[in-house]
């Protein structure tokens, strides 16, 4: 919750001044590459010795489910040097041929714990085997996404357009929905979640007030629940689908790290623009389909050391969303790297 410009959560204490200070995240693996807490990384004026990194993709459909799931994660985290494990959120909401109507919406279904036994199973089975080396968190979409998987995105905002409060009692089905899988990852013992929002990219609606009015307060109810319980939530502000105008409408969410786009319809912002609205660490800074996609690794590291040369305090190396599933994981270990070599930024600048 926000306060003032101060936002808690569990041990976590976040604000524009100091950023994170934890101790629910005290891992031996974080101990050995840091010699401090990862989130201890991002308070002023007390940098580790490195910058820490993080970067996602997706698994080919065989590694969705399953111990292949598990393996795979694993496999990935390990092989780049990644600095948190996020779990990877494969299981769609089934297309349902009937919704034609605005209010067709208030009759789909509320998919309960059976829905999502293989995610969650995945989930357990990482934190098992991981949570002693990595933090765990969860990849969680919006409501507005899945609403998407059920009819098309062009007639669920045709659908909102048309009559919003109507459609509002669909997504409300969806985010308590929603609530039963974050809470089987919750009893599973992960981390926190990377929270998505999506729907109020430039040009989706007509008018912007009816994301405001009818989709953002049902993200808000799932930010209260993980908010309140899990100890590490990453706010991403998706722009898979279109670029934003601006990211102000979101700079009161909460979330401990945001995520978030630097290319806007105006222009492009920089990682201290970025940490500095929302005032929280950074988890950014590199193109998911740039050089970490396409390579060459010369590239890659060149790409990485120009976004460290000015990164703000306690930002994490990242890029603005998932990468491309076929990017070549010895380009993504190649930007951990450089950032494991790069000393953190301070408030004056790097040491």
């Amino acid at each position: 919750m926000r306060d003032g410009g101060v936002a808690a959560s569990g041990s976590f204490v976040v604000d524009s001044r100091s950023a994170i200070q934890c101790s629910k995240l005290n891992r031996s693996g974080f101990q050995a590459r840091f010699g401090e807490t990862f989130l201890q990384l991002a308070e002023r004026g007390l940098p580790g010795p490195h910058t820490p990194a993080a970067f996602f993709l997706h698994f080919p459909p065989e590694c969705h489910t399953g111990r292949a799931a598990i393996e795979k994660h694993i496999e990935f985290f390990r092989a780049t040097g990644s600095d948190i494990l996020k779990i990877q959120y494969e299981k769609n909401y089934p297309s349902i041929p009937g919704i034609r109507r605005p209010a067709d919406w208030a009759k789909i279904p509320c998919y309960e714990r059976e829905f999502y036994s293989e995610p969650v199973q995945v989930v357990r089975g990482l934190v098992n085997e991981m949570k002693s080396e990595a933090v765990v968190i969860v990849t969680l979409y919006s409501a507005f996404m899945f609403a998407g998987q059920m009819a098309g995105e062009d007639l669920l905002v045709q659908h909102l357009e048309e009559d919003p409060e109507t459609v509002e009692k669909g997504l409300s089905i969806i985010t308590e929905s929603m609530l039963t899988f974050i809470r089987g990852c919750l009893d599973a013992g992960v981390d926190g979640f990377y929270a998505s929002t999506q729907g109020r990219e430039a040009g989706r609606f007509s008018d912007p007030a009816i994301f405001d009015q009818f989709v953002r307060p049902l993200e808000m109810r799932v930010w209260e629940e993980i908010d309140a319980k899990a100890a590490l939530n990453v706010l991403h502000v998706c722009d898979y689908v279109a670029p934003y105008d601006s990211l102000e409408p979101f700079a009161d969410y909460p979330g401990q790290i945001v995520n978030a786009p630097l290319e806007l319809t105006s222009g492009r912002l920089t990682a201290r623009d970025v940490a500095a609205l929302f005032g929280r660490p950074f988890l950014g800074g590199m193109e998911r389909l740039g050089p970490l996609s396409t390579g060459p690794r010369d590239a890659v590291v060149s790409e990485a050391r120009d976004v460290l040369r000015d990164a703000p305090p306690g930002m994490i190396l990242g890029a603005d969303c998932t990468l491309a599933a076929d990017a070549d994981w010895e380009n993504i270990a190649a930007a951990v790297e450089t950032a494991h070599a790069t000393a953190p930024a301070t408030r004056h600048g790097r040491p």
